[in-house]
């Protein structure tokens, strides 16, 4: 299988090449040129098989013939060592909760895998690999817990510094070694934009650099196998199921969106958005507006006021939108809004969202899952004909509620209780740096480093 670069104007790849290129260079993203099918044979045998070999499955569609497929089971089951839980809320509508990684995040998933995928690839190649990755939150600690110790990797991470919380931070800073954590006095989407800009920067081609981001395909890839092994473990033969995707810079959707396009019965995708409120305005007007700058919200992660992946959602459906957000060929609406249904949670709405969960469900949410439960309730009460035939609803739970202490103590008046990953954080030392917000600067640090 070759991947193509969104922005059409580069040559097609391999997957290792994609994957260790994080960006094509012509600043677009990588997207496979055919969407693998998975059988509804193979999806009827996904019941009875274990996460990781679920995982092994879906993520082998995109590599036969690029690794070996011994590797590949042994690294699934290195990887996801975890579980997957899924939490009956009401009904037919349930949580699921992928923070129960090493760093009580989603982001697990991908930088668990892509770490493996990369060191295996480099040893091959016998080279080494520069990874420059923006965060708003998990993906950093995420990415830094993975990438932690191997051999052949470096890891430069930017964040907002007043965008993260305490724990969130101290889970990037703590760590040293191969990783450097960065703090800027902006917007995730300007640490994001520095990213890209190196990317493309020729001065910095010696530094072999890539992308742990959701930009980086092999984000996506191993992100698409938990809408599998959701559906495998509620739903009836063929029926198709309903999910909520709190969502900032959509590599989660886009996960969920792969799923669905190879073959995964999904009658609908629910994208909720705190206030950077862009994707809900697109697909009710087909007109796109980035918000600069971004909206700070409780959910902090989410807090992107132009989604990277929204080019490949674009692409998906035969538009075109470049790096900066110009669409130059229109997606097919149509067909978009007949598959997703997007709205906007305000930080009230979220509050509300996090006590009502509680007090009537006895379920414990975070400011992101809060919003994709929120979206969801919202999409039921906008279609009562779909709320009373009572499908199978899952929505998902992003981050552990122990990641956000502050808030939950303020809302609902105590601390939750900490999951093996996040003790003993605040008694470490932190090795983080501060970094004024221009290019220049960011040029400086890289070439003075590395």
């Amino acid at each position: 299988m070759r991947y193509y670069s969104t922005n059409c104007k580069a040559p097609e790849v391999t997957f290792p090449e994609a994957l260790l290129n994080g960006q094509a260079p012509d600043r677009g993203l990588y997207m496979p040129e055919t969407i693998p099918q998975i059988s509804k044979e193979l999806m009827e045998r996904f019941r009875g098989m274990p996460y990781y070999q679920i995982a092994c499955e879906v993520i082998k569609t995109y590599l036969e013939g690029q690794i070996d497929m011994e590797f590949l089971l042994e690294a699934c089951r290195d990887a996801y060592n975890y579980d997957v839980p899924l939490e009956r809320v009401n009904n037919r509508n349930y949580v699921m909760r992928l923070d129960q990684g090493p760093t009580a995040s989603f982001k697990d998933f991908a930088a668990r895998m892509m770490g493996r995928l990369m060191n295996h690839y480099l040893g091959i190649e016998n080279r080494k690999l520069l990874i420059l990755t923006a965060t708003s939150g998990d993906t950093g600690s995420a990415v830094a817990n993975a990438f932690l110790g191997l051999d052949r990797i470096n890891v430069v991470i930017l964040y907002p510094e007043k965008e993260v919380t305490n724990r969130q931070r101290k889970q990037m800073t703590t760590l040293g070694r191969n990783v450097k954590v960065v703090s800027v006095d902006g917007k995730f989407d300007d640490c994001q934009a520095l990213v890209k800009q190196a990317f493309a920067d020729p001065d910095l081609s010696y530094l072999k650099l890539s992308s742990a981001n959701s930009i980086n395909i092999g984000r996506l890839v191993p992100q698409s196998v938990y809408y599998f092994y959701a559906w495998s473990r509620l739903a009836n033969e063929d029926e198709k199921v309903i999910f909520s995707v709190p969502s900032g810079n959509f590599g989660d959707m886009m996960g969920g969106i792969l799923a669905m396009k190879m073959g995964l019965p999904v009658e609908r995708f629910i994208i909720a958005v705190n206030d950077n409120d862009e994707f809900p305005k697109y697909l009710q007007t087909g007109i796109y507006q980035k918000i600069e700058p971004s909206k700070n919200c409780i959910s902090s992660a989410m807090n992107v006021g132009h989604p990277s992946n929204l080019a490949r959602l674009i692409d998906l459906f035969g538009g075109n939108m470049d790096e900066k957000g110009n669409i130059h060929k229109q997606a097919d609406l149509d067909a978009m809004r007949s598959q997703i249904w997007s709205c906007t949670v305000n930080d009230d709405e979220t509050r509300d969202t996090i006590v009502n969960t509680w007090n009537q469900d006895h379920v414990l949410l975070e400011p992101h899952g809060a919003v994709g439960w929120k979206g969801l309730q919202t999409y039921l009460q906008a279609n009562p004909e779909t709320a009373e035939r009572q499908p199978v609803c899952i929505s998902l739970e992003t981050a552990h509620p122990a990641k956000f202490p502050e808030e939950i103590d303020r809302l609902l008046g105590f601390d939750p209780e900490l999951p093996d990953s996040l003790k003993g954080l605040d008694g470490k030392p932190e090795f983080g740096e501060k970094m004024e917000l221009n290019y220049a600067a960011f040029k400086e640090f890289l070439t003075s480093n590395y």
